[in-house]
């Protein structure tokens, strides 16, 4: 699109391009898909970095360890309680987060297993504090299984906690670790299916723009095929009458080629309203429509004078079935004669053109659309043969499912 704004001096004028109504949608878009990724990018670091942060409760036990005589024992543990944290940093590093799908690491048992035997072996020096380690068990099982069987893993946690300590001799009980056992499970679980259901809600959020955007194309060439179809049909017809009739009558030809101009810039019209959406259809108005092109065409028209039986949530799409059987009329069926009948539930358009061959009838692009407004209404739509000889077009509300 191109805007002409004065220059600064007020010299002249010059010219600025701008991008139309798609481009900026365009543009819209790109930075969009370009803001998403770095944002995703930064909360693939700061996510997991937030969640290896608790690594630093393991001190505890580590103190505990580094307190401990020197011996074997005591180095055990502190490689443990290190190994512990590096698995756990690992586990949170390449299976947290929304990228990650939600089928469970095939490793995930032999990951928790290898973290309770460190666990198992931090408390050699560490007595009872080593087992704060299985609160990061825990929480382990939530981001590796995935489902709520992870829950299961703090109930187990539980029952060691409350008899390992009283049947080892010189530990004490620690029976408040039972609390930051669930509290972290159930958190981190929590946290994790509300994650999930974001990403779920992202992902169907996207898919309805998709869809929305297939159906108002859809929309668009169903709406572009009706009313240049009709229209190009009727400047056709007008068009040829115009051309026999100009060595014969100038007048009625010049008349003819001026009708003709009228349909194209209306035509015009209805396409920059149709874009625009502020383009409406009356029943009434295809009605006087249909009866001059056909008319125009030489074809005898029985067409109702009045729409008022008709009630106002079906004029619409009866105004588009008028103006589809008007069109394959004119295009296709070389009759003489079209009647187009009106109740308050019923329209019928009879011709007696060429009729149909056999009874598989292929619809075209506009009879497929007027079925689809037809569904939306709650109506069907019907291609039969004609008492007349032709073609029947009805479009009911009549037993429409």
């Amino acid at each position: 699109m191109r805007r002409r704004t004065e220059r600064g001096d007020g010299t002249g004028v010059r010219d600025e391009h701008w991008p139309s109504w798609g481009g900026r949608l365009a543009y819209a878009s790109e930075a969009d898909g370009i803001a998403r990724p770095r944002t995703r990018r930064v909360m693939r670091v700061v996510g997991p970095a937030m969640g290896i942060v608790w690594a630093v409760f393991l001190l505890q036990p580590w103190q505990a360890a580094w307190d401990a005589p020197h011996d074997v024992e005591r180095i055990l543990s502190l490689v443990a309680i290190a190994a512990l944290a590096v698995s756990f940093a690992w586990v949170v590093l390449t299976q947290a987060g929304p990228h990650r799908g939600r089928s469970p690491d095939p490793r995930s048992a032999f990951i928790l297993l290898q973290q309770l035997v460190l666990v198992a072996v931090s408390c050699l020096a560490a007595d009872e504090q080593g087992l704060v380690g299985l609160v990061f068990v825990c929480v382990s099982a939530v981001f590796l299984l995935r489902d709520p069987r992870a829950l299961l893993v703090p109930v187990f946690a539980a029952v060691v906690v409350l008899v390992v300590p009283r049947i080892v001799p010189g530990w004490q009980t620690i029976d408040d670790l039972i609390i930051s056992v669930f509290l972290a499970s159930v958190a981190v679980y929590g946290f994790t299916q509300l994650v999930q259901r974001n990403r779920q809600l992202a992902l169907a959020q996207d898919e309805v723009a998709v869809l929305a955007v297939e159906r108002e194309r859809e929309r668009i060439a169903r709406d572009m095929h009706d009313i240049l179809g009709h229209s190009l049909t009727v400047i056709a017809v007008k068009a040829e009458l115009a051309g026999k009739m100009f060595d014969v009558d100038a007048d009625r030809a010049r008349a003819e080629i001026a009708e003709v101009q009228g349909l194209a810039r209306a035509a015009l019209a209805d396409v920059r309203g149709m874009v625009s959406a502020t383009r409406a259809v009356t029943l009434a108005g295809e009605l006087a429509g249909a009866r001059q092109a056909l008319d125009s065409a030489g074809v005898e028209a029985d067409v109702p004078g009045t729409v008022d039986q008709v009630p106002d949530d079906l004029r619409e799409l009866f105004a588009w079935a008028v103006r589809e059987g008007t069109t394959n009329v004119l295009r296709h069926a070389a009759a003489s004669r079209v009647r187009v009948t009106m109740t308050g539930d019923t329209l019928i358009v009879d011709d007696d053109g060429y009729g149909p061959a056999n009874a598989d009838l292929v619809p075209g692009n506009g009879l497929r659309g007027l079925t689809e407004r037809a569904r939306e209404s709650r109506a069907r739509v019907e291609v039969t043969a004609s008492p007349l000889g032709g073609y029947r077009l009805l479009v009911t509300t009549k037993d429409a499912r």
